[in-house]
């Protein structure tokens, strides 16, 4: 008897921090893939607010409870390579990006033809943001967050809480 190959994507991202509209990109994505990988880029130059560790945490505190319930394993990692390399370590045949809107799309379309060209095994799926989470991005909660506004709307509450104890930490030292 044939053993069933799970469905393996990835999606990658900085995750820093994870908003609603990652969550809702994250649980579409259980519906299509066996196992999601959830994947945090690493850049070098850039200096996240909240540590690996910390979002990795977080991920899983908000992740894990709906991908049991939806029967899908979630994985975290990092990279800091190509999204094409990292989806092919953990034999991923599939990324997911989520799309806010017509900016984005400009810029996946490319990156499409560059991932498919580089491997052509791995496809990449669009999942277009929820209207309630379309406008949401990492960048402007933490620029609200810095300026002591409320981002409850934005990201779930151990994440806001998260977010506040790293600012204040920053402001201290």
């Amino acid at each position: 008897m044939a053993v069933k190959k799970l469905r393996t994507g990835l999606y990658p991202g900085t995750f820093d921090p994870m908003t609603n509209g990652h969550i809702d990109i994250i649980r579409r994505s259980l519906a299509l893939v066996d196992h999601l990988v959830i994947a945090m880029g690493i850049n070098a130059s850039k200096a996240p607010l909240l540590t690996f560790d910390e979002r990795v945490a977080l991920i899983e505190a908000e992740i894990g409870p709906m991908a049991k319930k939806l029967g899908a394993k979630i994985s975290t990692t990092s990279f800091s390579g190509l999204v094409v390399d990292a989806a092919d370590a953990h034999d991923a045949t599939v990324i997911i990006r989520g799309l806010r809107g017509s900016v984005d799309y400009e810029y996946e379309a490319q990156m499409v033809g560059m991932n498919r060209t580089m491997n052509p095994k791995v496809e990449t799926v669009f999942l277009s943001a929820s209207p309630e989470t379309q406008f949401i991005s990492s960048t402007l909660v933490r620029q609200i967050a810095s300026m002591g506004g409320d981002i409850s709307q934005f990201v779930p509450k151990r994440v806001e809480k998260k977010i506040f104890n790293a600012l204040t930490k920053l402001k201290k030292s």
